[in-house]
This record gives structure tokens, C-alpha cells and sequence, in this order.
């Protein structure tokens, strides 16, 4: 699926003038977004005899003075490392263009190059913010920008090459011999990712609207590690009393939020929207939007929603391909989350830093499949006990032995097992996980300050 545009493109210069800058406050950088600004690797050739190879960019995480490089390339040192960009070295497209495994001669590092369509939909405002914004974002959940090329009319990028290719690639439209990602493998994406979009919501400043979430632009590296990529759309969020910013709409359809495609008002509530959505993917195994199913089920959203009411249709909204190997109560959690990440109304979802602590939460409940009654990683009778609850239907303790004060009573009311109500439940699940966290840091502190105590008093006896 590709992006969409919904206004013309006189439309466009009026909300996004040519000349806007990009300020990241935590190290102060203003760059002009006019493309001229960036050195071609023409310019790289003439600055080596000056022994200059790379282009400085100030790093928003160091603050103000401190230097990262972005290395830029030469349209001829890009084709020698794509091997002319022949096909056996491609490995996809999106809607900047066409992707290529390649391998730089200078270093022999293995590289992505991802080349500007000329004819595509994104051009080189998008080339420019995202050099821009990964030069100066910088995180384990975003994928590593290594320089550019801004050779004549050439634009390319080099990344850092993710070797287990998308989260689109585990999920949809598997040949038969490949293992599908089990249920552990899927929580620990979900929480990686959310983890990416909680830095640019959350860390920077002002905050960082990605507007392009879904499952092909999560790459995997080796572990499954997730990394969010193709930067091109994303835009500044608002800031001081703006609730949102304007701007022309565009993204993937099936993971646009509602508010943002009706009226392209953006804010970082749009992003959990698109989460959610892929949240679901992860859950489901299901397409976003996939027109070879049934009328009605076309549309992932429209198809989960009326089945988040209905605790006997839990099971139905599992992978098949999981084949039953998920925790019922996991699966009712994560849910949960789907389900309040993708509410109509935008005031009514979380902040991703409230998705992050569920998911992180979710992720390290290590599920083993091969465990009697397929329950969570545990030992003794304990766990034991607690695998004969969830088979008769009850789970009272977590993997600690904390009570979680949740009992899940499969044969009780529809009411109790709602994705509504197991949020709630959650939640409280998750303020426990925060005040022992802060019990935990307290008793710290205070050993930390009797021991210096301790400390003082010594040193007096002895002076």
C-alpha cells in the first residue's frame, strides 16, 4: 500500500512554506529545508582535498556544540556498492522508491540504498526531512541513517542493513515453508516499536509526528529488534497551546487515523491510531486492508471492533497460524490495548507512553507453548497451580506470585471479559508495576543516603 494525497499540491506549499525550518530544541539546530543547502557528493570531492568527508549536523541529544556525521556518497560509489543496481540486489519499494542491498567498498560494511523515484509521490522535501531527521533523532528503536547522495538530479539514502527485512514480511502472505512469528516474538515488536514512537512523541523537542506507522516500515534486525523507518513524512508536532498542526494529509490508507483523514489536523494521537492498527496486524495476522476477503472483513478495524464486545469471540481474532499457542489472558490484554489505541475519538486514546508500559509489561510475560496447559514460563507448584487456574478458567497470581487482583472467570459475564473492562483491569495491573518500581528506587535511596550517613560518621570519629 502507498501513501495517499487528499489536496493539491498549491495546498501543500501553503500549509508547509519551502523555507519552514526544522528546531529541534535539545541542540538548538535550525536547517533550511531548501535542498540546495545539502552537499552533493561533488561537494565531498572537492572537501577531500581539504580533508573534509563528511557533513556535520548538530545531535539534538548532546546538546548544543556537539557534532554527528552523516556521511555523504557519490552517485558512482553508491552504484559500485548496489553493483549497479541490478535486480538481484533489490530488495523492495515503498513510496520514495526502490531499495538495494549493497556493499560499501570504502569500509565493506553492508548497507541499504534506498533511491528517489523521480516519478514517485515523495520528492525532495521528503528526501530532506529525512536526512534531516535521522541525523538528528537517534535511538535503538529508529533504523541508523549512514549519509546521502545529492548528485545532480540523483537522491539516495544509506541505512544500515536490517537482515530479517519488515514486520510485513513475518506477517502477510507467508510461502508455506516459513515459521510464523510465535506469540513472545510479536509482544516484543509491539513493545520495540511502541518504544521508537515514544521517543519521538515523548523525548524530543518539540515532539515528532511520524505519521507513516505501519508494518513495512518496521524493520527487523537480527532478534527481532523492530526499527522505525522512512522518515519522509514525519512532522513537527504542535507546540505551546496548539492542540495539533495543520497539513496535507497524507500516509497509508487503513492506518490513517479518522480525525486526521477527514479533517488533516495531526497530532501524536493520530500515530497511536496507526499503532493500534498494527497492534492488531500483530495479533490477527491480518492486512490493514486486504480486498481478497469476504465483504466486511475487508477492512481490519471495521471487522475487529464489533468483536472486542464479545468475549466468546476472543479466540477469533487470534492468528490462526498461532495454531492456540498464546496465553488467553495475554491475549485479552493485548486487546485491550488494540482496542483503546484505535478509538474514534483521538481525546480518548492513550499517550504512547502508557501503550509502552503495557506492551513492556505484556512482553516480559515470557509465554511458553511447550508448558502443560501452554501457560506462562514459571516454576514449582506455584506456577503449576496457576496453569490449572487459567485451564479451569481463573487467573489470580502473575509470574512474581503478586496478586494482580484481576480473576478472569471465563464462564462469568460478557461484561467482565470486555476489552473495556480487562483495560481496566490492566491498568491496575500496570499502577502496581509502578508502585513497586518507585518502593524499589525509595528503599535504594535510603540505603544509599544511610550509607553515606554511615560514611560521614566515620570519617568524624577518625578525623
Amino acid at each position: 500500500m502507498g501513501c495517499f494525497p487528499c489536496f493539491d499540491s498549491k495546498e501543500e506549499e501553503k500549509l508547509n512554506p519551502v523555507n519552514e525550518t526544522v528546531d529541534i530544541k535539545q541542540g538548538h539546530p535550525t536547517v533550511s529545508s531548501n535542498i540546495s543547502k545539502l552537499s552533493s557528493g561533488g561537494d565531498r570531492l572537492r572537501a577531500r582535498s581539504n580533508g573534509w568527508s563528511k557533513r556535520e549536523i548538530p545531535s539534538p541529544k548532546d546538546g548544543p556544540g556537539v557534532q554527528i556525521a552523516a556521511q555523504i556518497f557519490t552517485f558512482r560509489e553508491l552504484a559500485a556498492a548496489t553493483k549497479n543496481f541490478r535486480p538481484e540486489s533489490f530488495l523492495g519499494e515503498g513510496g520514495f522508491g526502490h531499495v538495494y542491498k549493497g556493499q560499501l567498498e570504502s569500509t565493506g560494511q553492508v548497507v541499504a540504498v534506498k533511491q528517489l523515484d523521480r516519478n514517485g509521490l515523495q520528492g525532495n522535501r521528503e528526501f530532506l526531512v529525512e536526512v534531516l531527521m535521522l541525523s538528528l533523532l537517534h535511538h535503538p528503536n529508529l533504523v541508523n541513517l549512514i549519509g546521502y547522495c545529492a548528485d545532480g538530479d540523483q537522491r539516495l539514502l544509506v541505512y544500515e542493513f536490517m537482515p530479517l527485512g519488515s514486520l510485513e514480511d513475518h506477517l502477510h502472505d507467508l510461502p508455506p515453508e516459513k515459521e510464523p512469528l510465535d506469540w513472545n516474538t510479536r509482544m516484543k515488536i509491539a513493545a520495540g516499536a511502541a518504544k521508537g514512537l515514544e521517543y519521538l512523541h515523548d523525548k524530543a523537542n518539540p515532539p515528532v509526528i511520524y505519521r507513516d506507522f505501519k508494518s513495512s516500515n518496521i524493520l527487523l534486525e537480527e532478534g527481532f529488534q523492530p526499527k522505525l523507518s522512512d522518515f519522509g513524512l514525519a512532522k513537527l508536532g504542535p507546540t505551546g497551546d496548539k492542540s495539533h498542526v495543520s497539513t496535507r494529509v497524507m500516509g497509508t490508507y487503513g492506518y490513517c487515523a479518522p480525525e486526521y483523514a477527514m479533517t488533516g489536523q495531526l497530532t501524536v494521537k493520530s500515530d497511536v491510531y496507526s499503532f493500534g492498527v498494527v497492534f492488531l496486524e500483530l495479533i490477527t495476522g491480518r492486512k490493514a486492508i486486504d480486498s481478497a476477503r469476504p465483504h466486511g472483513e475487508q477492512n481490519l478495524v471495521t471487522w475487529a471492533r464489533p468483536l472486542f464486545n464479545d468475549r466468546r469471540k476472543f479466540a477469533k481474532l487470534a492468528d490462526p497460524r498461532l495454531q492456540g499457542r498464546y496465553p488467553m489472558r495475554g491475549l485479552y490484554q493485548a486487546l485491550a490495548v488494540a482496542s483503546m489505541c484505535i478509538q474514534e475519538e483521538a481525546a480518548t486514546r492513550p499517550l504512547i507512553g502508557d501503550v509502552v508500559t503495557a506492551l513492556s509489561y505484556l512482553a516480559n510475560q515470557a509465554y511458553d507453548p511447550n508448558a502443560a496447559g501452554h501457560g506462562y514460563r514459571g516454576s514449582g507448584d506455584k506456577d503449576d497451580k496457576r496453569q490449572r487456574d487459567e485451564r479451569g478458567g481463573r487467573v489470580s497470581k502473575n509470574d512474581e506470585g503478586a496478586s494482580s487482583g484481576r480473576r478472569w472467570d471465563l464462564e462469568g459475564s460478557e461484561k467482565e471479559d470486555s476489552p473495556r473492562e480487562t483495560a481496566r483491569m490492566l491498568n491496575r495491573d500496570l499502577e502496581r508495576e509502578r508502585a513497586v518500581a518507585e518502593a524499589k528506587m525509595w528503599g535504594e535511596n535510603l540505603r544509599e543516603k544511610r550509607r553515606q550517613n554511615a560514611r560521614g560518621s566515620f570519617d568524624g570519629t577518625n578525623g
